[in-house]
């Protein structure tokens, strides 16, 4: 029996070749430099921040060089595929804006490459397995899973290589005849790749990040196909993809470099050409004094639902992710704080060899700075969207008291230096609440700091409220009234005068103030008071003193 009959007996159905996928689907007419890339998750478990580093770099790629940016869901590992896991990768990529040019989604497909999804390229690929087999590159192996598991065992407790390779690979040799009969009587087979191989000739594989690296060709027959399913392995479906889809550039994780050798050989047992690969580091986490990778069941930032449910603004979160992909990101940033993310020059060269530090103090300092530059209106509408997905009780406060909170959230907000008070929009309502009567009422608890006699508290608050407070006056006339009842009532107006002589005074216009802040607020520490005062106004300023009186 010849290779091609053995080939016709396992996939007696497939009559195209990878000829006519060739026309099917031909180069890309793009312009020169253009770079086809794309996005390729397996759904066995949900997006977490190193698929949205390789989702944003992608991105950027394409947008800067004018070319193509798909999706691809690599769906071949269906016994570990995960409920809903589909679905949240079209979420994240539609909640950062980050749009696919290709894509299959909801029964619609976007581009002229497709099937963007695996499970419905079976045919293309039985068509290239079938040309391997044909021309002796593919065989079906008859190990069975004891027979696999004894090797494993031996090949560890031995400390050599694990795989099926040279006297482990028994059925490579076997007569075609052999194999048909075995086929024939219904015996479980994989297809295996046959390795030309040897581990110790090295060729030069060049990484756009680490630059040229010797590695040992594969020689290893791995399998590219199970009888049960008929599904390719990631391995060989992703070399077909890549080729038939004209990517010219692949970026995935650096744990993916010792794949290298199969992939190389891979192509070139098709004549097909390589794309460029971009390695990108591990992304690590400090964890006390030591810095590890960081880990889906132990850290919640490594899952993309923490940032949304954290209420991270989305442009925060790209360029938290561009700041440890590119060494020259942040600088690029300060000089172009207005320019959209994918307008960034980036470079493989600029990525850390050594692992990507994820710092979440990092990334709320660069979520503060964007809500600072927010306007209260817009602040508003975004903290209000969030809330209504994951805080009712907040949503439904903020809807109610829409003016106050804008007022709020635009105290010392359009300056030169805005406050820098929210990281996200979770930080909000810890900040504001006393604001909303009905949560005020709850937390009767008073911050006083040096005064905290409440005769002298009432007299001061008395005083203020119905002799000296005008919602009419302007920053400067209500703070030369506070001074001036702070002189009335043995305050010192001039910390000056204070320091040089502290035993003169019942203490200084800051004390004085505070007084005024917690009895309004019930906290010591809060945004400018005077803004403050005029959102509550003086008939709740005057509610809540009488509030105080019977609870303090």
């Amino acid at each position: 029996m010849t290779n091609q009959e053995l080939a016709d007996l396992i996939f007696p159905n497939i009559t195209k070749t990878p000829s006519d996928y060739e026309n099917l689907y031909p180069k890309r007419d793009l312009g020169e430099g253009a770079k086809v890339v794309r996005f390729a998750p397996s759904p066995t478990g949900f997006m977490h921040i190193g698929n949205m580093m390789s989702a944003t770099i992608n991105y950027v790629l394409a947008k800067s060089s004018n070319g193509i940016f798909f999706l691809r869901n690599e769906d071949t590992d269906q016994a570990r595929s995960v409920d809903g896991a589909v679905e949240f990768i079209h979420h994240v990529l539609s909640h950062y804006d980050i749009y696919p040019d290709e894509y299959e989604y909801n029964g619609k497909t976007v581009g002229n490459y497709g099937p963007y999804i695996q499970s419905e390229r079976i045919e293309i690929y039985h068509a290239f397995i079938k040309h391997l087999i044909s021309i002796g590159r593919a065989y079906p192996c008859f190990l069975t899973s004891d027979e696999l598991n004894e090797i494993r065992e031996y090949q560890s407790k031995s400390k050599k290589r694990i795989g099926i390779y040279g006297r482990y690979a028994k059925f490579r040799d076997i007569s075609n005849d052999e194999a048909a009969r075995r086929i024939k009587n219904g015996e479980k087979f994989t297809i295996r790749f046959r390795s030309e191989g040897d581990f110790n000739r090295k060729f030069i594989f060049e990484d756009l990040t680490k630059g040229k690296i010797e590695m040992p060709e594969n020689d290893i027959d791995v399998p590219i196909m199970k009888s049960e399913n008929l599904l390719p392995t990631y391995h060989f479906a992703h070399v077909v993809d890549d080729h038939l889809m004209r990517t010219t550039h692949v970026v995935r994780g650096e744990e993916w470099m010792s794949s290298v050798p199969l992939h190389h050989e891979l192509f070139a047992s098709f004549g097909f050409k390589m794309p460029k690969y971009i390695h990108t580091s591990l992304i690590l986490k400090k964890d006390g004094d030591t810095i590890r990778k960081i880990s889906k069941r132990k850290d919640p930032e490594a899952l993309m639902f923490y940032y949304e449910e954290k209420g991270y603004p989305t442009i925060a979160v790209i360029d938290a992710v561009l700041t440890i992909a590119n060494s020259n990101f942040e600088e690029w940033r300060t000089y172009n704080p207005d320019k959209p993310f994918y307008e960034f020059p980036f470079s493989p060269k600029k990525m850390s060899a050594s692992g990507a530090l994820f710092d979440l103090d990092k990334l709320d300092n660069i979520s503060k700075n964007y809500i600072s530059k927010m306007s209260a209106s817009k602040l508003y509408e975004e903290y209000l969207a969030w809330a209504k997905k994951y805080d009712e009780h907040v949503y439904e406060l903020i809807s109610k008291y829409k003016e106050d909170t804008i007022n709020f959230l635009n105290i010392e907000r359009e300056t030169k230096k805005p406050r820098k008070d929210y990281e996200n929009y979770i930080s909000i309502f810890p900040k504001t609440w006393y604001i909303y009567d009905e949560e005020w009422n709850k937390k009767l608890k008073y911050d006083f700091t040096k005064i905290t006699d409440k005769e002298e508290i009432k007299s001061i608050m008395d005083n203020y409220l119905n002799n000296y407070y005008n919602e009419l006056d302007t920053e400067e006339e209500w703070f030369n009234k506070i001074k001036e009842l702070c002189d009335k009532m043995g305050y010192a107006s001039n910390m000056k005068e204070y320091k040089e002589n502290p035993d003169n005074f019942k203490g200084n216009v800051a004390d004085f103030t505070t007084v005024l802040r917690v009895v309004l607020t019930t906290s010591c520490m809060t945004p400018n008071l005077y803004d403050i005062m005029h959102i509550l106004g003086k008939e709740r300023m005057l509610t809540r003193f009488s509030i105080f009186i019977k609870q303090y």
